[in-house]
C-alpha cells in the first residue's frame, strides 16, 4: 500500500500544472504554520523547519514572480514582491523569537493565495 501511495504521489507531481504545485506547496506551507500555531507541532526543529520552509517557498515564488521575464502586470508583481516582503518579514521574526499568534497572517495568506491559484485560468487562457 505504501508503494502505491508513493507512486501516486510521484504521478500527481509529474502531472501537476505550475499553478497546482505552487498552490500544493502553499497548502503544505500553512499545514505545517497551523501544526505550530495549535501547539501540535513543539518540537524546536519541527518548528524551525516549518518557518523556514515558509521563508525558502516564498522566496523562490517571490523572485520567481517579479522576475523581468515573468509575464505579469507589473502591478501584480509589485504587489506580490510586498507581500513577500510582509511574509518574509514575519516569518525571520517567528524564526528569531516564536510568536505563534503572528502566525494567524501567514496561514491565511498562504491559503488565499493557493485558492486563486487553484481557480485561475489556464495559462494561455
Amino acid at each position: 500500500m505504501h508503494s502505491a501511495a508513493q507512486a501516486y504521489t510521484k504521478t500527481a507531481k509529474a502531472t501537476a500544472s505550475p499553478r497546482e504545485l505552487e498552490a500544493q506547496l502553499l497548502l503544505r506551507a500553512a499545514a505545517r504554520l497551523q501544526g505550530v500555531f495549535e501547539g501540535r507541532t513543539t518540537i524546536p526543529a519541527e518548528i524551525d523547519q516549518a518557518l523556514r520552509f515558509n521563508r525558502k517557498l516564498w522566496t523562490v515564488l517571490a523572485t520567481s514572480a517579479t522576475a523581468s521575464a515573468n509575464p505579469l502586470p507589473h502591478a501584480i508583481k509589485q504587489n506580490i514582491g510586498s507581500l513577500a516582503i510582509f511574509v518574509l518579514r514575519v516569518t525571520m521574526e517567528n524564526e528569531i523569537k516564536l510568536a505563534a499568534e503572528r502566525l494567524r497572517p501567514l496561514i491565511n495568506i498562504n491559503c488565499e493565495i493557493a485558492a486563486g491559484l487553484s481557480h485561475a485560468a489556464p495559462a494561455g487562457a
